[in-house]
């Protein structure tokens, strides 16, 4: 008799933990912002994943980082130097972005760009910064760090 009723106990609490689950994936499926915020993540994932692919840096490997930082400011000065200034000015976001000091880096910077090619480095930044305040809002863990979240 007891273990008819340690089984039917143990039957019902499976029963309620199926429905449990059943019952808030419906409700997280039907929530209006569910697909928006689904795609964002999956977008997010997919950045990352090509960002990997283009030659970023892995954020494990302190030597990469160095060897990605020290490429991108080589090649942001020799574009900027060649007059290809928007490609300069992306190459030197990327090196501030994965820097451990970006302000002393920008003061750098300031110093020794022309004031037209820094207003462009400082508007870039502040389209990045607006993308990870509105990623923030979404409610993605995105931390300040690119390309280091996990989302999945």
């Amino acid at each position: 008799m007891i273990g008819k009723l340690i089984g039917f106990i143990g039957g019902m609490a499976t029963a309620a933990f199926v429905a449990y689950c059943v019952y808030f994936d419906h409700q997280r499926h039907s929530d209006p912002d569910f697909k928006r915020k689904l795609r964002e993540r999956r977008r997010l994932a997919r950045r990352k994943q090509e960002a990997m692919m283009a030659g970023g840096p892995d954020l494990c490997d302190q030597d990469g980082i160095e060897k990605y930082f020290l490429q991108e400011i080589k090649m942001g000065e020799a574009l900027i130097s060649s007059g290809e200034f928007e490609t300069g000015v992306e190459h030197l976001t990327n090196a501030i972005l994965v820097c451990n000091q970006p302000t002393r880096l920008l003061q750098v910077l300031q110093a020794s760009l022309p004031y037209q090619v820094f207003d462009m480095l400082i508007t870039r930044m502040q389209e990045f910064g607006t993308r990870i305040t509105t990623i923030k809002e979404v409610g993605d863990a995105f931390e300040p760090a690119p390309l280091t979240d996990d989302l999945e």
